[in-house]
């Protein structure tokens, strides 16, 4: 017999690989089964969906690394991941990694309800706990149309551990207390946020050319959502639009089109913000302490620069704004998450 060549070693037995050219430049790869007559049955271009159907025509059983979790995982990671936003990208490996600690050598089909039950009882962050099972449950899903499990996906009716959305609210005390310390460029990200309610890293890369027709034009880096914010009405810059005013009169001698940047022109990246802001941050509760107020103090150091947006959610009156700026598709998620103070209730009498 004829060796195989040294690219298709990686085969099984009377499984061929065929190649062609695109005109795009990419190239078409296909697997093919060569039965004992000599006929040829396409096996498509999926390499592990075809180890699955030669198993199948051979008669044997699946390979065992395509019906184990840490293949499962690797091509889950491989295929689907790089396909979703940047920071799910970043928070579905981290997920991937713990899962794989327990589960990367049990077969799939050896997975049950319990199993996953215990490791939610185990784990001791309760609500990335949520979040890794919520993972495991698309994994097994995607599983499934790979065919390499007919098994219920075990996740189903597994219950989730309790989570409470954070309630902090920075009242004006604690907001002033802090911006007063804030260097420009860290007051203009604060105002920018507070304005927009949008998150820390849409904030940090919206640009002076954003700007068009009267609107701040927003995509939401974590949805995709696409927001047209109101900066002028009838040619009259509302407060938003004074702001974007401002930031570009004083960025007038640097290059950039930023609206964030730092004294020397430099774009504001995420660990510039957080750097200024736990400087600010910190010198404003060392100076409450010194005046005798532990209560603002101890206030100023729960705030977050995460804490601005549910602030701008919390102080719009009307929810369904409120929901309209944040570029929320569903209202009840501003009111539940979101809106930290309570609702304006009139006396008895």
């Amino acid at each position: 017999m004829r060796p195989r060549k040294t690219e298709n070693r990686d085969l099984p037995p009377n499984v061929y690989r065929r190649k062609r050219p695109r005109k795009n430049g990419t190239v078409w790869v296909g697997y093919y089964y060569c039965d004992y007559k000599g006929h040829e049955i396409s096996l498509g271009s999926d390499f592990d969906i075809a180890r699955i159907k030669w198993a199948e025509l051979e008669g044997k059983k699946k390979p065992l690394d395509l019906l184990k979790m840490k293949g499962i995982f690797a091509r889950y990671a491989r295929d689907i991941v790089p396909q979703k936003a940047y920071r799910t990208q970043s928070d579905n490996f981290s997920s991937i990694r713990q899962l794989s600690k327990v589960f990367e050598d049990a077969p799939i089909d050896a997975i049950t309800p319990a199993m996953i039950a215990q490791y939610r009882d185990a784990r001791t962050g309760k609500v990335r706990a949520n979040r890794e099972i919520a993972l495991l449950s698309h994994i097994f899903n995607m599983a499934r149309e790979w065919g390499l499990t007919d098994k219920e996906n075990p996740c189903q009716g597994v219950r989730k551990n309790r989570e409470r959305p954070r309630d902090y609210y920075a009242n004006d005390r604690v907001w002033n207390a802090v911006y007063e310390k804030a260097p420009q460029d860290l007051r203009d990200a604060m105002d920018l946020a507070y304005l927009t309610g949008q998150r820390p890293a849409d904030v940090l890369v919206m640009r002076k050319d954003d700007v068009e027709d009267g609107y701040l034009l927003v995509k939401q880096k974590k949805t995709n959502k696409k927001l047209r914010i109101q900066v002028s009405s009838n040619g009259v810059l509302n407060s938003l639009g004074m702001l974007i005013s401002q930031i570009s009169e004083r960025n007038i001698f640097h290059p950039s089109k930023y609206l964030l940047i730092s004294r020397t022109g430099r774009r504001m990246s995420a660990t510039m913000l957080r750097k200024r802001w736990d400087e600010a941050r910190e010198s404003a509760r060392l100076e409450a302490i010194a005046d005798g107020d532990k209560l603002l103090a101890s206030r100023i150091a729960e705030f977050q620069f995460r804490d601005i947006r549910p602030k701008a959610a919390s102080e719009i009156k009307d929810v369904g704004e409120a929901s309209l700026l944040l570029g929320h598709t569903k209202g009840d998620i501003t009111e539940r998450v979101y809106r930290r103070v309570g609702a304006i209730a009139k006396p008895s009498k």
